[in-house]
């Protein structure tokens, strides 16, 4: 469950970084919508449930949403953040691709919701 909780922490961190760029891009509208749009194109694609996600798309846009995070830190003045994330970015997901992380995952989503 650790790792699940790190990946959320990562796309959160994603999001955050998209946030920092679009603000350094083009002020407080940018910084408010470029992690929107980022979320939006996460939940349609990369998302465990996405509905126009696959086996090539949900990966591809994975790749190419880390990517942006970590160049949009980087052409906003903050180089070292910017490989921080991608370092952490880079072993979380590897650590979640591991057999035991994804039963896990497996078995969470056939149990559905838990009620409260």
């Amino acid at each position: 469950m650790l790792i699940l909780a790190l990946v959320f922490l990562d796309e959160v961190l994603v999001a955050v970084a998209a946030g920092v760029w679009g603000g350094y891009a083009f002020g407080v509208l940018g910084g408010i919508l470029a992690p929107v749009v980022l979320v939006a194109l996460w939940w349609a694609f990369a998302s465990p449930k996405a509905p126009y996600g696959g086996p090539v798309v949900r990966p591809v846009v994975k790749v190419l949403v880390f990517s942006a995070a970590t160049a949009g830190l980087w052409a906003a003045g903050h180089p070292r953040w910017a490989l921080a994330l991608l370092a952490f970015s880079v072993i979380v997901n590897a650590l979640a691709q591991l057999g035991f992380v994804r039963r896990t995952l497996a078995e969470l989503e056939r149990q559905g919701p838990t009620a409260g």
